[in-house]
Protein backbone atom coordinates (compact mmCIF):
# COMPACT_ATOMS: atom_id res chain seq x y z
CA UNK A 1 0.00 0.00 0.00
CA UNK A 2 1.39 3.41 -0.96
CA UNK A 3 1.90 6.10 1.65
CA UNK A 4 -0.76 8.30 0.04
CA UNK A 5 -3.33 5.47 -0.01
CA UNK A 6 -2.63 4.70 3.63
CA UNK A 7 -2.98 8.40 4.49
CA UNK A 8 -6.39 8.50 2.79
CA UNK A 9 -7.58 5.38 4.57
CA UNK A 10 -6.29 6.63 7.91
CA UNK A 11 -8.12 9.90 7.40
CA UNK A 12 -11.37 8.11 6.48
CA UNK A 13 -11.21 5.58 9.35
CA UNK A 14 -10.37 8.15 12.01
CA UNK A 15 -13.03 10.55 10.72
CA UNK A 16 -15.74 7.88 10.86
CA UNK A 17 -14.66 6.89 14.38
CA UNK A 18 -14.63 10.51 15.55
CA UNK A 19 -18.03 11.02 13.97
CA UNK A 20 -19.48 8.06 15.87
CA UNK A 21 -17.95 9.12 19.20
CA UNK A 22 -19.17 12.71 18.78
CA UNK A 23 -22.61 11.53 17.70
CA UNK A 24 -22.99 9.53 20.89
CA UNK A 25 -22.22 12.52 23.07
CA UNK A 26 -25.31 14.32 21.78
CA UNK A 27 -27.64 11.60 20.48
CA UNK A 28 -28.79 10.82 24.01
CA UNK A 29 -30.08 14.35 24.66
CA UNK A 30 -32.98 13.86 22.25
CA UNK A 31 -33.99 10.65 24.03
CA UNK A 32 -33.88 11.98 27.60
CA UNK A 33 -37.64 12.60 27.93
CA UNK A 34 -38.32 9.03 26.70
CA UNK A 35 -35.67 7.56 29.00
CA UNK A 36 -37.22 9.49 31.87
CA UNK A 37 -40.61 7.90 31.23
CA UNK A 38 -39.42 4.40 30.35
CA UNK A 39 -36.93 3.89 33.19
CA UNK A 40 -38.55 6.16 35.76
CA UNK A 41 -35.46 8.37 35.81
CA UNK A 42 -35.25 11.56 37.84
CA UNK A 43 -33.72 14.79 36.53
CA UNK A 44 -30.55 13.89 38.48
CA UNK A 45 -30.46 10.50 36.71
CA UNK A 46 -30.74 12.26 33.35
CA UNK A 47 -27.83 14.53 34.27
CA UNK A 48 -25.71 11.49 35.10
CA UNK A 49 -26.73 9.81 31.85
CA UNK A 50 -25.02 12.72 30.10
CA UNK A 51 -22.24 13.39 32.61
CA UNK A 52 -21.14 9.77 33.06
CA UNK A 53 -20.01 9.89 29.43
CA UNK A 54 -18.46 13.34 29.53
CA UNK A 55 -16.58 12.83 32.80
CA UNK A 56 -14.95 9.54 31.84
CA UNK A 57 -14.27 10.91 28.36
CA UNK A 58 -12.61 14.03 29.77
CA UNK A 59 -10.24 12.24 32.12
CA UNK A 60 -9.28 9.42 29.75
CA UNK A 61 -8.72 11.73 26.78
CA UNK A 62 -5.20 12.65 27.91
CA UNK A 63 -4.47 9.18 29.25
CA UNK A 64 -5.52 7.73 25.90
CA UNK A 65 -3.05 9.94 24.05
CA UNK A 66 -0.25 8.95 26.43
CA UNK A 67 -1.05 5.25 26.13
CA UNK A 68 -1.12 5.55 22.35
CA UNK A 69 2.35 7.09 22.37
CA UNK A 70 3.68 4.30 24.57
CA UNK A 71 1.92 1.17 23.32
CA UNK A 72 1.05 1.95 19.71
CA UNK A 73 -1.73 4.06 18.28
CA UNK A 74 -3.27 1.37 16.11
CA UNK A 75 -3.49 -1.06 19.01
CA UNK A 76 -5.05 1.48 21.36
CA UNK A 77 -7.43 2.68 18.66
CA UNK A 78 -8.74 -0.86 18.16
CA UNK A 79 -9.06 -1.47 21.92
CA UNK A 80 -10.90 1.79 22.47
CA UNK A 81 -13.23 1.06 19.56
CA UNK A 82 -13.99 -2.40 20.95
CA UNK A 83 -14.77 -0.99 24.41
CA UNK A 84 -17.02 1.70 22.94
CA UNK A 85 -18.95 -0.80 20.80
CA UNK A 86 -19.50 -3.30 23.62
CA UNK A 87 -20.58 -0.52 25.99
CA UNK A 88 -23.06 0.68 23.36
CA UNK A 89 -24.64 -2.77 23.36
CA UNK A 90 -24.83 -2.71 27.18
CA UNK A 91 -26.49 0.73 27.11
CA UNK A 92 -29.02 -0.42 24.52
CA UNK A 93 -30.01 -3.40 26.68
CA UNK A 94 -29.98 -1.53 30.02
CA UNK A 95 -32.96 -2.66 32.15
CA UNK A 96 -32.67 0.28 34.56
CA UNK A 97 -31.16 3.72 34.75
CA UNK A 98 -28.25 2.60 36.96
CA UNK A 99 -27.08 0.14 34.31
CA UNK A 100 -27.50 2.79 31.62
CA UNK A 101 -25.34 5.27 33.55
CA UNK A 102 -22.62 2.64 34.11
CA UNK A 103 -22.64 1.72 30.41
CA UNK A 104 -22.40 5.38 29.45
CA UNK A 105 -19.33 5.75 31.67
CA UNK A 106 -17.64 2.81 29.93
CA UNK A 107 -18.64 4.28 26.56
CA UNK A 108 -16.81 7.44 27.58
CA UNK A 109 -13.66 5.46 28.34
CA UNK A 110 -13.64 3.85 24.92
CA UNK A 111 -14.63 7.06 23.15
CA UNK A 112 -11.82 8.99 24.83
CA UNK A 113 -9.19 6.51 23.66
CA UNK A 114 -10.59 6.53 20.12
CA UNK A 115 -10.75 10.32 19.99
CA UNK A 116 -7.28 10.87 21.46
CA UNK A 117 -5.56 8.41 19.14
CA UNK A 118 -7.51 9.57 16.08
CA UNK A 119 -6.56 13.20 16.71
CA UNK A 120 -2.94 12.22 17.27
CA UNK A 121 -2.90 10.37 13.94
CA UNK A 122 -4.42 13.35 12.12
CA UNK A 123 -1.80 15.70 13.58
CA UNK A 124 0.96 13.34 12.45
CA UNK A 125 -0.50 13.16 8.95
CA UNK A 126 -0.63 16.94 8.49
CA UNK A 127 2.52 18.74 9.64
CA UNK A 128 2.47 21.87 7.46
CA UNK A 129 0.52 24.75 9.04
CA UNK A 130 -1.86 25.42 6.16
CA UNK A 131 -2.71 21.73 5.73
CA UNK A 132 -3.13 21.33 9.48
CA UNK A 133 -5.56 24.26 9.56
CA UNK A 134 -7.64 22.63 6.83
CA UNK A 135 -7.45 19.25 8.58
CA UNK A 136 -8.61 20.79 11.84
CA UNK A 137 -11.42 22.42 9.88
CA UNK A 138 -12.52 19.01 8.65
CA UNK A 139 -12.12 17.68 12.19
CA UNK A 140 -14.49 20.43 13.33
CA UNK A 141 -16.86 19.52 10.50
CA UNK A 142 -16.86 15.89 11.66
CA UNK A 143 -17.65 17.03 15.21
CA UNK A 144 -20.42 19.35 14.00
CA UNK A 145 -21.68 16.64 11.65
CA UNK A 146 -21.75 14.20 14.53
CA UNK A 147 -23.80 16.72 16.46
CA UNK A 148 -26.15 17.30 13.54
CA UNK A 149 -26.77 13.65 12.83
CA UNK A 150 -26.77 12.81 16.54
CA UNK A 151 -29.49 15.30 17.33
CA UNK A 152 -31.59 14.32 14.31
CA UNK A 153 -30.92 10.57 14.56
CA UNK A 154 -31.74 10.59 18.25
CA UNK A 155 -35.11 12.11 17.48
CA UNK A 156 -35.86 9.85 14.50
CA UNK A 157 -34.88 6.58 16.20
CA UNK A 158 -36.60 7.41 19.48
CA UNK A 159 -39.77 8.47 17.71
CA UNK A 160 -39.91 5.62 15.18
CA UNK A 161 -38.54 2.77 17.32
CA UNK A 162 -37.33 3.41 20.88
CA UNK A 163 -34.47 5.09 22.73
CA UNK A 164 -32.59 1.76 22.79
CA UNK A 165 -31.82 2.17 19.09
CA UNK A 166 -29.71 5.29 19.62
CA UNK A 167 -27.08 2.92 21.03
CA UNK A 168 -27.74 -0.10 18.81
CA UNK A 169 -26.74 1.84 15.67
CA UNK A 170 -23.18 2.08 17.01
CA UNK A 171 -22.70 -1.68 16.87
CA UNK A 172 -22.50 -2.29 13.07
CA UNK A 173 -20.47 0.91 12.56
CA UNK A 174 -18.07 -0.03 15.35
CA UNK A 175 -17.60 -3.55 13.98
CA UNK A 176 -16.97 -2.22 10.47
CA UNK A 177 -14.39 0.36 11.57
CA UNK A 178 -12.71 -2.23 13.81
CA UNK A 179 -12.37 -4.62 10.87
CA UNK A 180 -10.75 -1.90 8.74
CA UNK A 181 -8.43 -0.34 11.30
CA UNK A 182 -6.19 -3.36 11.90
CA UNK A 183 -5.09 -3.88 8.27
CA UNK A 184 -5.20 -0.24 7.13
CA UNK A 185 -3.93 2.00 9.94
CA UNK A 186 -0.16 2.52 10.21
CA UNK A 187 1.46 0.01 12.57
CA UNK A 188 3.38 2.72 14.48
CA UNK A 189 6.04 0.16 15.35
CA UNK A 190 8.41 2.68 16.85
CA UNK A 191 6.01 3.06 19.78
CA UNK A 192 4.64 -0.44 20.15
CA UNK A 193 6.16 -2.38 22.99
CA UNK A 194 7.33 0.73 24.82
CA UNK A 195 6.50 0.45 28.50
CA UNK A 196 7.10 3.94 29.78
CA UNK A 197 5.43 5.11 32.99
CA UNK A 198 1.74 5.98 32.97
CA UNK A 199 0.46 8.58 35.41
CA UNK A 200 -2.11 6.38 37.13
CA UNK A 201 -2.10 8.44 40.34
CA UNK A 202 -2.85 11.62 38.41
CA UNK A 203 -5.70 9.98 36.49
CA UNK A 204 -7.25 8.55 39.66
CA UNK A 205 -7.09 11.79 41.67
CA UNK A 206 -8.50 14.06 38.96
CA UNK A 207 -11.27 11.52 38.22
CA UNK A 208 -12.23 11.32 41.89
CA UNK A 209 -12.14 15.12 42.25
CA UNK A 210 -14.45 15.66 39.29
CA UNK A 211 -16.92 12.94 40.28
CA UNK A 212 -17.16 14.25 43.85
CA UNK A 213 -17.63 17.84 42.64
CA UNK A 214 -20.34 16.90 40.14
CA UNK A 215 -22.08 14.62 42.65
CA UNK A 216 -22.13 17.36 45.28
CA UNK A 217 -23.53 19.93 42.83
CA UNK A 218 -26.14 17.60 41.33
CA UNK A 219 -27.43 16.71 44.81
CA UNK A 220 -27.02 20.20 46.29
CA UNK A 221 -30.70 21.07 46.06
CA UNK A 222 -31.84 17.90 47.81
CA UNK A 223 -29.14 17.81 50.49
CA UNK A 224 -28.92 21.56 51.02
CA UNK A 225 -26.13 23.75 49.69
CA UNK A 226 -24.77 24.45 53.16
CA UNK A 227 -25.23 20.91 54.46
CA UNK A 228 -22.28 18.98 55.86
CA UNK A 229 -22.48 16.47 53.01
CA UNK A 230 -22.42 19.05 50.22
CA UNK A 231 -19.67 21.19 51.73
CA UNK A 232 -17.68 18.12 52.74
CA UNK A 233 -17.78 16.63 49.25
CA UNK A 234 -16.85 19.94 47.63
CA UNK A 235 -14.01 20.39 50.13
CA UNK A 236 -12.73 16.88 49.44
CA UNK A 237 -12.89 17.55 45.69
CA UNK A 238 -10.75 20.68 46.17
CA UNK A 239 -8.25 18.71 48.27
CA UNK A 240 -8.01 15.97 45.64
CA UNK A 241 -7.51 18.56 42.91
CA UNK A 242 -4.64 20.00 44.96
CA UNK A 243 -3.18 16.50 45.29
CA UNK A 244 -3.50 16.11 41.52
CA UNK A 245 -1.56 19.32 40.91
CA UNK A 246 1.13 18.18 43.35
CA UNK A 247 1.43 14.82 41.58
CA UNK A 248 1.63 16.46 38.17
CA UNK A 249 4.45 18.74 39.34
CA UNK A 250 6.56 15.83 40.59
CA UNK A 251 6.06 12.74 38.41
CA UNK A 252 8.41 12.03 35.50
CA UNK A 253 5.64 11.59 32.93
CA UNK A 254 2.65 13.68 34.11
CA UNK A 255 -0.82 13.29 32.70
CA UNK A 256 -0.90 17.08 32.25
CA UNK A 257 2.54 18.73 32.07
CA UNK A 258 1.88 21.90 34.06
CA UNK A 259 4.71 23.72 32.31
CA UNK A 260 2.58 23.82 29.15
CA UNK A 261 0.29 26.32 30.86
CA UNK A 262 3.06 28.91 30.80
CA UNK A 263 1.99 29.21 27.17
CA UNK A 264 -0.53 32.02 27.29
CA UNK A 265 -2.52 31.00 24.22
CA UNK A 266 -2.94 27.44 25.47
CA UNK A 267 -4.09 28.64 28.89
CA UNK A 268 -6.51 31.18 27.43
CA UNK A 269 -7.89 28.71 24.87
CA UNK A 270 -8.41 26.18 27.65
CA UNK A 271 -10.28 28.74 29.75
CA UNK A 272 -12.41 29.68 26.75
CA UNK A 273 -13.17 26.01 26.12
CA UNK A 274 -14.27 25.38 29.71
CA UNK A 275 -16.62 28.39 29.77
CA UNK A 276 -17.92 27.79 26.28
CA UNK A 277 -18.76 24.13 26.83
CA UNK A 278 -20.68 25.02 29.99
CA UNK A 279 -22.89 27.26 27.85
CA UNK A 280 -23.08 24.71 25.04
CA UNK A 281 -24.28 21.92 27.30
CA UNK A 282 -26.91 24.34 28.61
CA UNK A 283 -28.09 24.81 25.05
CA UNK A 284 -28.39 21.16 24.05
CA UNK A 285 -29.69 19.84 27.38
CA UNK A 286 -32.19 22.55 28.24
CA UNK A 287 -33.35 23.39 24.72
CA UNK A 288 -34.23 19.73 24.19
CA UNK A 289 -36.13 19.75 27.51
CA UNK A 290 -37.92 23.00 26.58
CA UNK A 291 -38.98 21.68 23.20
CA UNK A 292 -40.11 18.31 24.53
CA UNK A 293 -41.58 19.07 27.95
CA UNK A 294 -42.83 22.65 27.51
CA UNK A 295 -43.76 22.92 23.83
CA UNK A 296 -44.76 19.25 23.61
CA UNK A 297 -42.62 18.33 20.57
CA UNK A 298 -42.13 14.62 19.88
CA UNK A 299 -38.50 13.38 19.64
CA UNK A 300 -38.44 13.65 15.84
CA UNK A 301 -39.44 17.31 15.86
CA UNK A 302 -37.01 18.07 18.68
CA UNK A 303 -34.22 16.70 16.49
CA UNK A 304 -35.43 18.64 13.46
CA UNK A 305 -35.52 21.86 15.50
CA UNK A 306 -31.77 21.55 16.13
CA UNK A 307 -30.95 20.78 12.51
CA UNK A 308 -30.54 24.37 11.20
CA UNK A 309 -27.93 25.18 13.85
CA UNK A 310 -25.97 22.01 13.21
CA UNK A 311 -25.99 22.46 9.43
CA UNK A 312 -24.61 25.97 9.89
CA UNK A 313 -21.92 24.69 12.26
CA UNK A 314 -20.93 22.02 9.76
CA UNK A 315 -20.72 24.53 6.90
CA UNK A 316 -18.49 26.86 8.93
CA UNK A 317 -16.23 24.05 10.05
CA UNK A 318 -15.80 22.58 6.58
CA UNK A 319 -15.08 25.76 4.66
CA UNK A 320 -15.68 29.16 6.19
CA UNK A 321 -13.80 28.70 9.45
CA UNK A 322 -10.40 27.97 7.90
CA UNK A 323 -10.71 31.00 5.60
CA UNK A 324 -11.67 33.26 8.50
CA UNK A 325 -8.65 32.09 10.53
CA UNK A 326 -6.30 32.55 7.58
CA UNK A 327 -7.61 36.09 7.11
CA UNK A 328 -8.21 37.35 10.65
CA UNK A 329 -6.31 35.04 12.99
CA UNK A 330 -8.01 33.41 15.96
CA UNK A 331 -8.89 36.18 18.42
CA UNK A 332 -11.60 37.91 16.37
CA UNK A 333 -13.60 34.81 15.35
CA UNK A 334 -13.47 33.43 18.91
CA UNK A 335 -14.56 36.74 20.43
CA UNK A 336 -17.37 37.34 17.93
CA UNK A 337 -18.43 33.68 17.91
CA UNK A 338 -18.70 33.48 21.69
CA UNK A 339 -20.63 36.76 21.78
CA UNK A 340 -23.11 35.27 19.30
CA UNK A 341 -23.42 32.14 21.44
CA UNK A 342 -24.26 34.37 24.40
CA UNK A 343 -26.88 36.22 22.33
CA UNK A 344 -28.44 32.97 21.12
CA UNK A 345 -28.77 31.66 24.68
CA UNK A 346 -30.36 34.93 25.79
CA UNK A 347 -32.95 34.55 23.02
CA UNK A 348 -33.85 31.15 24.44
CA UNK A 349 -34.07 32.72 27.91
CA UNK A 350 -37.09 34.73 26.73
CA UNK A 351 -38.89 31.85 24.95
CA UNK A 352 -42.45 31.60 26.39
CA UNK A 353 -44.46 28.54 27.39
CA UNK A 354 -46.58 28.80 24.25
CA UNK A 355 -43.63 29.67 22.06
CA UNK A 356 -43.54 29.56 18.27
CA UNK A 357 -40.79 27.70 16.42
CA UNK A 358 -40.34 30.49 13.87
CA UNK A 359 -40.25 33.35 16.39
CA UNK A 360 -38.87 31.79 19.58
CA UNK A 361 -36.73 28.81 18.53
CA UNK A 362 -35.31 29.25 15.02
CA UNK A 363 -33.64 32.68 15.55
CA UNK A 364 -31.70 31.41 18.56
CA UNK A 365 -30.74 28.20 16.75
CA UNK A 366 -29.39 30.11 13.75
CA UNK A 367 -27.37 32.56 15.86
CA UNK A 368 -25.95 29.74 17.99
CA UNK A 369 -25.01 27.78 14.87
CA UNK A 370 -23.10 30.75 13.43
CA UNK A 371 -21.39 31.48 16.75
CA UNK A 372 -20.26 27.93 17.40
CA UNK A 373 -19.23 27.37 13.79
CA UNK A 374 -17.16 30.55 13.81
CA UNK A 375 -15.35 29.83 17.09
CA UNK A 376 -14.91 26.05 17.33
CA UNK A 377 -11.84 25.54 15.14
CA UNK A 378 -10.07 28.79 16.12
CA UNK A 379 -10.09 27.66 19.77
CA UNK A 380 -8.25 24.47 18.86
CA UNK A 381 -5.87 26.30 16.53
CA UNK A 382 -5.12 28.98 19.14
CA UNK A 383 -4.28 26.29 21.68
CA UNK A 384 -1.67 24.80 19.36
CA UNK A 385 -0.36 28.03 17.83
CA UNK A 386 2.68 28.48 20.08
CA UNK A 387 3.49 24.96 21.24
CA UNK A 388 6.19 22.79 19.74
CA UNK A 389 5.00 20.41 17.01
CA UNK A 390 5.85 17.45 19.23
CA UNK A 391 3.41 18.79 21.85
CA UNK A 392 0.57 19.79 19.52
CA UNK A 393 -1.37 16.59 20.12
CA UNK A 394 -1.11 17.04 23.88
CA UNK A 395 -2.14 20.70 23.63
CA UNK A 396 -5.21 19.81 21.59
CA UNK A 397 -5.99 17.03 24.04
CA UNK A 398 -5.82 19.45 26.97
CA UNK A 399 -8.31 21.81 25.34
CA UNK A 400 -10.67 18.97 24.41
CA UNK A 401 -10.41 17.73 28.00
CA UNK A 402 -11.29 21.24 29.16
CA UNK A 403 -14.33 21.15 26.88
CA UNK A 404 -15.59 17.93 28.44
CA UNK A 405 -14.80 18.90 32.04
CA UNK A 406 -16.40 22.31 31.60
CA UNK A 407 -19.46 20.67 30.07
CA UNK A 408 -19.85 18.18 32.92
CA UNK A 409 -19.39 20.74 35.69
CA UNK A 410 -21.38 23.40 33.85
CA UNK A 411 -24.31 21.07 33.27
CA UNK A 412 -24.31 20.08 36.95
CA UNK A 413 -24.35 23.73 38.03
CA UNK A 414 -26.99 24.84 35.52
CA UNK A 415 -29.26 21.85 36.12
CA UNK A 416 -29.13 22.48 39.86
CA UNK A 417 -29.98 26.15 39.34
CA UNK A 418 -32.82 25.21 36.99
CA UNK A 419 -34.21 22.69 39.48
CA UNK A 420 -34.03 25.25 42.30
CA UNK A 421 -35.82 27.87 40.21
CA UNK A 422 -38.49 25.40 39.10
CA UNK A 423 -39.09 24.36 42.70
CA UNK A 424 -39.47 27.96 43.78
CA UNK A 425 -42.10 28.56 41.07
CA UNK A 426 -44.10 25.35 41.41
CA UNK A 427 -43.56 21.70 40.54
CA UNK A 428 -41.66 19.82 37.85
CA UNK A 429 -44.99 18.92 36.23
CA UNK A 430 -45.92 22.58 35.69
CA UNK A 431 -44.73 23.87 32.28
CA UNK A 432 -44.55 27.45 33.59
CA UNK A 433 -42.30 26.41 36.49
CA UNK A 434 -40.17 24.22 34.22
CA UNK A 435 -39.74 27.05 31.76
CA UNK A 436 -38.72 29.42 34.53
CA UNK A 437 -35.96 27.01 35.51
CA UNK A 438 -34.80 26.69 31.92
CA UNK A 439 -34.74 30.49 31.55
CA UNK A 440 -32.33 30.80 34.48
CA UNK A 441 -30.08 28.10 33.04
CA UNK A 442 -29.98 29.87 29.65
CA UNK A 443 -29.12 33.20 31.27
CA UNK A 444 -26.24 31.74 33.29
CA UNK A 445 -25.06 29.85 30.20
CA UNK A 446 -25.09 33.15 28.30
CA UNK A 447 -22.91 34.67 31.03
CA UNK A 448 -20.43 31.80 30.63
CA UNK A 449 -20.26 32.36 26.86
CA UNK A 450 -19.89 36.13 27.34
CA UNK A 451 -16.98 35.58 29.72
CA UNK A 452 -15.38 33.29 27.13
CA UNK A 453 -15.68 36.04 24.52
CA UNK A 454 -14.12 38.64 26.82
CA UNK A 455 -11.32 36.28 27.82
CA UNK A 456 -10.39 35.65 24.19
CA UNK A 457 -10.51 39.31 23.15
CA UNK A 458 -8.52 40.61 26.12
CA UNK A 459 -5.92 37.89 26.71
CA UNK A 460 -5.43 35.87 23.54
CA UNK A 461 -2.25 36.66 21.61
CA UNK A 462 -3.41 36.55 18.03
CA UNK A 463 -1.57 34.64 15.40
CA UNK A 464 -2.57 35.53 11.87
CA UNK A 465 -1.86 32.50 9.70
CA UNK A 466 -0.26 33.26 6.38
CA UNK A 467 -2.42 32.71 3.32
CA UNK A 468 0.13 30.87 1.22
CA UNK A 469 1.24 28.25 3.67
CA UNK A 470 3.99 30.22 5.37
CA UNK A 471 4.59 29.01 8.90
CA UNK A 472 6.04 32.29 10.11
CA UNK A 473 3.78 33.73 12.80
CA UNK A 474 2.47 37.25 12.60
CA UNK A 475 1.61 38.45 16.09
CA UNK A 476 -0.43 41.46 16.93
Amino acid sequence: MSARTQTIWTFVITSVALFMVTLDNLVVTMALPSIRLDLGASIEDLEWTVNAYTLSFAVLLLTGAALGDRFGRRRLFAIGLGIFTLASAAAALAPNVETLIAARAVQGLGGAVVSAVALSLLLLLFQEQGERTKAMGFFGFVMAGGGSIGVLLGGVLTDALSWHWIFLVNIPVGIGVFALCLPLLPADREHEGSRGPVDVAGAVTITAALILAVYAIVNGNGNGWLSAETLGLLGLAVVLFGVFLTIESRVAAPLVPLGLFRNRNLSVANGVGVLWSAGMFAWFFFAAQYLGLVLGYDPLHVGLAFLPANIIMGAFSLGFSARIVMRFGTRLPIGVGMALVSLGLLLFARAPVNGSFWLDVLPGMVILGVGVGMAMNPVLIAAMSDVEPSESGLASGIVNTGFMMGGALGLAVLASLAAWRTGSLGSATDPVALNGGYHLAFVVGAVFAGLASALAVVLLRDRALQPHGSTEPAYE
